[in-house]
């Protein structure tokens, strides 16, 4: 692991940093350097001195700038004699945490959600049915059997369903080869779990489609048809969104009903 020097054969890596947003500029500058690959994985930092000098800051601007890129997951900032800022692999766990952080608090409403997750998993469902495997088609036949399994215990076999389900998008998405649909997906998937949660009854029905309608996508990846998986996925999705907005719908009226004076009398 070597240290970067701040003055290269192609000039200085780093320039002063704007004034009035030096912070910013800073995170900018670093960034750069490293999405263009003149810093590399393994690689370290100049040292403090070193960067306070090239970019004309000072050292509590420059450590905030060092702190907001290691909560980006592009540097991991180590102490002591052999301490520095060393440059990260980067990756889409970034990306999952910072989507993660916008559905937990609410920030993505359910309409949104629905609609990210049917235009997005309607073309996973296409690449997948191009792309399949003889073992990938195992795979997802598999878990249907799992899930056929369940349909028997009713409610107590909730969880279980629900957590087939997710495996077989998440299948999917593994399926296209693309790391970046198999992340994004395995965090939306870890939320939406909360409004099935709160707005899917465990219903005998709701498991029986789930099945069915499971069924059908795994049978148009089967038969390579692209056209028909996507239809069918996002068929699937477009009856869950319906079921919870209604469900929404209903918990917000009868929250309305409460909150008016007399409204929860009879």
């Amino acid at each position: 692991m070597s240290m970067v020097e701040p003055l290269t054969k192609e000039g200085p890596m780093f320039k002063r940093a704007e004034h009035h947003r030096a912070f910013e500029d800073v995170i900018s500058q670093i960034q750069e350097q490293v999405l263009d690959g003149r810093l590399k994985a393994g690689d370290r930092l100049p040292s403090e001195r070193q960067l306070q000098e090239a970019f004309q800051i000072s050292r509590n601007t420059l450590r905030e700038a060092l702190r907001a890129l290691e909560q980006k997951g592009l540097i991991t900032v180590k102490t002591g004699v052999k301490g520095g800022a060393i440059v990260c692999p980067v990756d889409t766990k970034g990306v999952s945490e910072s989507l993660d952080l916008l559905l937990r608090y609410r920030k993505i409403d359910l309409a949104e959600l629905s609609e990210f997750r049917e235009e997005v998993e309607g073309l996973v469902a296409v690449k997948a049915a191009q792309m399949a495997r003889k073992e990938d088609i195992a795979h997802l036949k598999g878990l249907l059997k799992s899930m056929e399994e369940q349909l028997p215990r009713g409610e107590l076999g909730w969880d279980e369903i629900s957590r087939l389900d997710t495996l077989f998008h998440l299948r999917l998405a593994r399926i296209t080869g693309n790391r970046m649909y198999e992340s994004v997906l395995h965090t939306v998937h870890n939320n939406i779990n909360h409004y099935f949660y709160h707005f899917l009854s465990k219903d005998q029905t709701i498991f029986r489609n789930t099945y069915k309608e499971l069924c059908r996508i795994a049978e148009a990846i089967e038969r390579r048809d692209p056209d028909q998986a996507r239809t069918c996925l996002q068929q699937h999705l477009r009856r869950y969104s319906r079921m919870m907005k209604a469900k929404e719908r209903e918990k917000e009226k009868n929250l309305k009903a409460l909150l008016t004076p007399g409204g929860g009398q009879r």
